[in-house]
């Protein structure tokens, strides 16, 4: 029996498996870089041990320092949560040669299936159904689209679509690196490319005593960069026909390996329904949160009891009831190529409604860095339908309260509401198509209701402090209105609110009828409606939270400061992050052309590259290699002939063709868990 765990992860995996521990009393160990000191992982654990750094190479992806961790606190069990090690079979054998039980599959299974090529060679003898691959020196027009993919590759690293013969040399040469880079292998392969092909996985949990499960479908289709963003389960649209055979397919595959614990094996499915292997992922996936609430169990304690060498609690799963939804809250804005954001998250808040389930490595008060992924939370919603279910999830987003830096929470709100998903019309091209649509600019009138609801909340804070009042206190000075003025985030639109004041209250010079004004909460009546309004400050910020929409508002001063700008061609750290390389040869005086990259800036386990956005000279360069950089800083000037200017801009980004270390392109975390 485990007494003690050890979960070699960190953030909301680590916090989910720690639940599992407290139900089942079994102790918890947290592991921890410098970085994560006062994470939530951290706190809900019964003890913790720091690994010194930063870096995820430097912490939690140095087995060696986990193992010793494991010993040094006592534990006698090792979970490695989803990405980090928890797919490296040397790390795996580390744990077990040390004499701590693994709550994973055997090593040689992970072995087996870590090179994507040998994982293919393998299904073809067990006869599931495969992409074939295709020889690139013998490549003809014919076999276009191409997928070229990382062998040992995750996470859409690696990865790149050919559509030109001509463009292949490059773009392998260029995945290679990026493979290379990543995970120390750079071996590369290509398939057909399918286009508006569907994701569809089954999960799979084995015991030592020829127990497999197969427990159903996920559709993972809603990717961004290859990155999933929202799963369901069951897939919905399949056939009873098509369901077996994944299903068949999915076990057949766990015994080829001779598997244990759980696990995915993922499908592609084309357009007319026909399946193929992807790959099987040999550890616990993001997404587990739809199967367990759809078949009623907690797959990390079936791992805990296949690890304590148990069988599974019968022959056959249990039956599946309803449909689950999930969604990926990431601190990222879509509306700047997926950016990840960093900073003080102030307040997380899901509605606690029968049917929700939040699971999350944050709370309110905490700091999002630049060392990892940026996803906050997953979001997931059970219902008997899946009308209902997406029903659900999308009404709990929006009313969750997230104040902080930018997120992908109003897309997603739009993404589970377009008629495309409700219909379940899905494939793995829904953001490149919908994109626009689900990224609408502000809409004009509500974006004015909150900043009048904003200046009547500050008004009411200053005349009446914290209090209850109503409007008792108001100065009676009708004759200015009082103005104040704001910027709407992240998109800069101004605003500006203007009422009087009376003394029966304020006045809104637009016509509205203030019911309420309080420092938190201003009741508006537009025409027949009433409307309510929920604010928070912090600073020059106001977050105002409506039953339809959050805005987050920067209050500006009444007159801009003459002194306040850059000069023009400066290019600002669009992030906060590390400088880790400047071109060749980069100088002032130097000559650059408009788009050619001058600056790789790494945050959040991505590598972004800084362009040059016009033809000129670099008249300044303050970046080095190393260089800890905050959002605004100068980073250099470029400086264009006489006849054009170039106003200052936050430097213009692009994913990098080639990532260091743990790194990699724009808003693509690096970790292998969240790989499509």
């Amino acid at each position: 029996m485990i007494r003690t765990l050890l979960v070699a992860n960190r953030g909301e995996i680590a916090c989910r498996i720690f639940r599992t521990c407290r139900a089942l009393g079994i102790a918890t160990v947290a592991v921890y870089s410098d970085a994560d000191a006062g994470a939530l992982h951290v706190r809900e654990a019964d003890s913790a041990v720091r690994l010194p750094g930063d870096a995820p190479s430097d912490t939690y992806l140095r087995g060696d320092l986990v193992v010793s961790a494991a010993l040094a606190a006592g534990a006698d069990a090792v979970h490695p949560g989803y990405g980090f090690l928890s797919e490296n079979a040397g790390f795996a054998q580390a744990v077990q040669d040390a004499g701590l039980v693994w709550v994973g599959p055997p090593a040689k299974a992970i072995e087996l299936m870590a090179s994507k090529t040998r994982a293919k060679e393998l299904m073809a003898a067990a006869g599931v159904p495969l992409l074939a691959p295709v020889d690139t020196a013998k490549a003809t027009a014919d076999d276009l689209p191409l997928l070229l993919k990382a062998a040992a590759g995750g996470g859409g690293r690696g990865m790149r679509i050919v559509r030109e013969l001509s463009s292949l040399p490059g773009e392998s040469t260029a995945a290679s690196a990026e493979a290379a880079a990543a995970f120390g292998d750079g071996e590369v392969f290509a398939e057909p490319y399918v286009e508006r092909g569907r994701h569809v996985e089954v999960q799979v949990v084995a015991d030592e005593h020829d127990g497999v499960w197969a427990l159903g479908t996920r559709d993972c289709s809603l990717q961004r960069r290859h990155q999933k963003v929202v799963e369901e389960a069951p897939a919905p649209g399949l056939d009873d026909a098509l369901r077996t055979r994944l299903h068949d397919a999915a076990v057949a595959a766990a015994r080829a390996v001779g598997y244990r614990g759980a696990g995915t094996v993922e499908f592609l499915l084309t357009a007319d329904g026909r399946p193929y292997f992807l790959e099987m992922n040999t550890r616990l996936q993001v997404e587990h949160p739809v199967t367990e609430a759809v078949f009623g169990i907690d797959l990390v304690a079936l791992q805990l009891r296949v690890a304590e060498g148990e069988p599974l609690p019968a022959a056959a799963p249990p039956e599946p009831r309803g449909h689950a939804v999930e969604a990926r809250l990431y601190a990222e804005d879509p509306t700047r190529d997926w950016q990840p954001q960093t900073g003080a998250l102030l307040t997380l808040e899901v509605p606690d409604e029968p049917g929700v389930r939040l699971d999350t490595g944050y709370t309110g008060g905490d700091t999002i860095g630049v060392h990892y992924d940026p996803m906050l939370a997953k979001v997931i919603a059970h219902a008997p339908t899946r009308a209902e279910a997406v029903r659900l999830l999308a009404r709990a987003l929006e009313r969750a309260r997230v104040h902080g830096p930018v997120t992908n929470r109003d897309l997603l709100v739009r993404s589970l509401r377009h008629p495309d998903f409700r219909a379940a019309r899905l494939d793995t091209g829904f953001y490149d198509r919908h994109l626009d649509v689900l990224t609408p600019a502000p809409d004009g009138t509500e974006l004015r209701l909150a900043a009048l609801a904003a200046a009547l909340a500050d008004a009411a804070g200053r005349h009446h402090g914290p209090g209850p009042n109503r409007f008792g206190a108001w100065r009676n000075i009708p004759s200015q209105p009082r103005v104040k003025r704001y910027r709407a985030e992240p998109d800069g639109t101004e605003l500006q609110a203007a009422y009087r004041t009376t003394r029966t209250g304020p006045v809104p010079e637009t016509g509205e009828r203030v019911v309420t004004a309080r420092p938190d909460h201003v009741t508006l009546e537009t025409g027949a409606l009433t409307r309510h309004f929920a604010l928070t400050v912090h600073g020059d910020t106001t977050y105002v939270d409506t039953a339809t929409g959050s805005y987050t508002l920067t209050a500006l001063p009444r007159f801009t400061d003459p002194t306040d700008r850059t000069e023009p061609g400066s290019l600002l750290a669009p992030m906060p992050g590390t400088v880790v390389r400047v071109a060749d040869g980069l100088a002032a005086g130097a000559t650059v052309e408009a788009g050619a990259p001058l600056i790789w800036l790494e945050a959040m386990k991505m590598e972004h590259r800084i362009l040059a956005p016009a033809s000129g000279t670099l008249t300044a360069l303050h970046a080095t290699p190393g260089l800890q950089v905050e959002v605004g800083t100068l980073l250099a000037v470029v400086t264009e002939p006489a006849d054009a200017v170039t106003e200052p801009t936050d430097a213009v980004t692009e994913p990098a063709d080639a990532v260091t270390d743990a790194a990699e392109s724009a808003a693509e975390p690096a970790d292998p868990e969240e790989n499509a």
